[in-house]
């Protein structure tokens, strides 16, 4: 049988066919009309007012801190429980992560932990210079509590919504409540350019800012002349008309993936030890992953079981991120938090969500799942 995969890529026919204007256009390029037309219907898509199309959400990251005056020596609160893309910019300015942990409503930093860190370090003379706030597997963390302390003391607010494109917190986009806000593209995430990212934000000169700084920050002259370092960082035209195709059926990527998260929900629902990945009261997740923990001595069989059973079977499934804060790179780093994120990494796992997923390809995930249990 053909492995099943944990998200992979969902390409249709409206991709192709402006992939195929862009060849016959020669739009082959960096630039060209389908970045524009992206950016701006990406905008009008999470309710920002500016767009700024990038070959990575990792980028776009990079250049939100920079613009935010982060730098060396800084300190950023940044979420544990996320993937490494969320952290590293940080370092790539000399700044110093501070990890903060996450809560059990949604898997997110927990808006308590972090005032008390930001309130601690401002008392002691010492007020981080931002903090990037994760919106997790799909699932908005709770931002209101988190941005008003933040506003409060100074602290630039930058969100990671690399995950959550499609998510709503108060019928509002995740991403779009900070000073910059970052999507991913990933070939595994909602929709996908093949490799690519996005700025969001309110702020017309950041946005400005950031696509100088993101074409080598060439000042205008008729020669090449630079007046500071920047990046190789624009998305091309090719990859913007993937990524054009795919934001027109966002909606039905999101349907499909929570179609399977039900689908799951429904038969697991009387096994010993397995909770679902909860949904938050104040928004509507996208699963992008359908995620689960497993009590291993209420269950008989742990997470690691489940994983090799699956792959076994030609199954991909995947541990939850390991926060940071337990990665070697990230030893000495400054953590706060109560184990919440640790108790997640050794119990959870992502099941195979892609939109482009077959209901015969989940039956058989579902029933590799349970031949585990009596």
């Amino acid at each position: 049988m053909p492995r099943i995969y944990l998200s992979a890529p969902d390409i249709g026919e409206a991709e192709r066919n402006f992939v195929l204007e862009a060849f016959a256009t020669n739009w082959v390029a960096p630039v060209g009309p389908h970045i524009d037309a992206f950016e701006k219907e990406f905008a009008q898509a999470v309710g920002a007012p500016h767009a700024v199309a990038l070959s990575s959400g990792t980028a776009a990251l990079h250049l939100a801190l920079r613009l935010a005056g982060v730098g060396t020596g800084d300190e950023v609160l940044c979420s544990s429980l996320t993937f490494i893309a969320s952290a590293s910019p940080i370092t790539y300015l000399g700044a110093k992560p501070v990890f903060i942990d996450s809560e059990e409503q949604s898997w997110n930093m927990d808006p308590v932990l972090a005032c008390e860190v930001i309130e601690k370090k401002v008392k002691a003379g010492k007020a981080p210079k931002a903090l990037v706030l994760v919106h997790l597997y799909g699932q908005s963390a709770d931002i209101n509590p988190i941005k008003a302390c933040c506003e409060k003391y100074g602290v630039k607010f930058i969100e990671d919504a690399a995950e959550a494109l499609g998510t709503t917190y108060h019928h509002t986009s995740p991403g779009s409540h900070g000073l910059a806000g970052i999507h991913s593209f990933n070939g595994n995430k909602i929709i996908t350019t093949s490799g690519g990212g996005m700025l969001v934000t309110p702020d017309a000169e950041l946005a400005k800012q950031a696509r100088y700084l993101a074409t080598q920050a060439r000042d205008p002259a008729p020669h090449y002349q630079h007046s500071t370092i920047g990046y190789n960082y624009r998305l091309s035209n090719v990859c913007a008309g993937i990524g054009r195709g795919q934001l027109s059926q966002l909606a039905k990527k999101v349907a499909r993936r929570r179609g399977h998260f039900d689908a799951y929900a429904r038969a697991f629902k009387n096994l010993p030890g397995v909770v679902m990945q909860p949904e938050a009261p104040w928004g509507k997740s996208t699963r992008w992953l359908t995620c689960l923990t497993i009590d291993p001595k209420k269950a008989g069989v742990s997470r690691e079981d489940l994983r090799l059973a699956l792959e076994s079977a030609g199954i991909e499934s995947r541990p939850l991120w390991k926060p940071m804060h337990l990665q070697p790179v990230f030893a000495q780093a400054e953590y706060h938090g109560r184990g919440v994120g640790d108790k997640l990494f050794e119990t959870g796992l992502c099941l195979p969500s892609g939109s482009g997923m077959t209901d015969a390809e989940r039956s058989e995930v579902i029933d590799c799942v349970l031949k585990l249990f009596p």
